[in-house]
């Protein structure tokens, strides 16, 4: 068979078979050639094939995470976002520290409007809390009982935060064709403390 030769003792030994032999024995010889040309040279690179896969699906694993932690963080931004709007319209609820006295002459007016007399009307010492200030004030009214229940349905719907609570109606008594009652109250404003002017003095002071 030409383009591949043997040693001359095999060449010899071969020359001297049927042919079909020599084809099996040629077949033989090409596959042992073929298996050494992979084992030395495809073997390595083979290996190196593998290699490079395995750091490929690392890298892919890894920017799989990066691309998770991506979307988790613009997720956690909006609803950061989203959060900070919510504060700021809560805020809009508490009135600053310069609006109170207007608020409680409100307060006062929206009781004489409703036909309310006044015995009462006496702003407390301020609660802190966490983030604001309790303003209480305490309240006696006498009047009709259904001018005090307008008085209390005005009060809820003022721009800012006023709560009614330890409601106490005393003395009802029939006047002038309705029901008189005199009815005692605390209502409490409040008002947003959190970086207030002056605050990191007294801090260090």
């Amino acid at each position: 068979m030409k383009g591949l030769s043997l040693p001359p003792k095999i060449e010899h030994i071969v020359t001297g078979l049927p042919f079909k032999q020599k084809i099996l024995i040629y077949i033989g010889i090409l596959a042992a050639l073929v298996a050494v040309f992979v084992v030395i040279l495809i073997g390595p690179q083979f290996r190196k094939i593998e290699k490079l896969r395995g750091e490929l699906e690392d890298a892919q694993a890894t920017l799989d995470k990066v691309k998770h932690k991506a979307a988790n963080l613009s997720q956690f931004k909006a609803e950061l976002e989203a959060t900070k709007a919510q504060f700021q319209q809560a805020l809009l609820l508490f009135p600053d520290k310069k609006e109170i006295p207007s608020l409680l002459t409100n307060i006062s007016s929206l009781g004489n409007e409703a036909g309310l007399e006044f015995i009462l009307f006496k702003p407390k010492e301020e609660t802190p809390k966490d983030f604001y200030a309790e303003i209480p004030v305490e309240i006696i009214v006498e009047g009709p009982y259904h001018n005090v229940a307008v008085f209390f349905d005005r009060v809820s719907k003022l721009p800012r935060i006023v709560n009614i609570s330890n409601v106490s109606i005393t003395d009802p008594k029939k006047a002038h064709g309705a029901m008189m009652v005199k009815t005692s109250c605390l209502a409490t404003t409040y008002r947003f403390v959190e970086g207030e002017p002056g605050e990191d003095k007294q801090k260090n002071n």
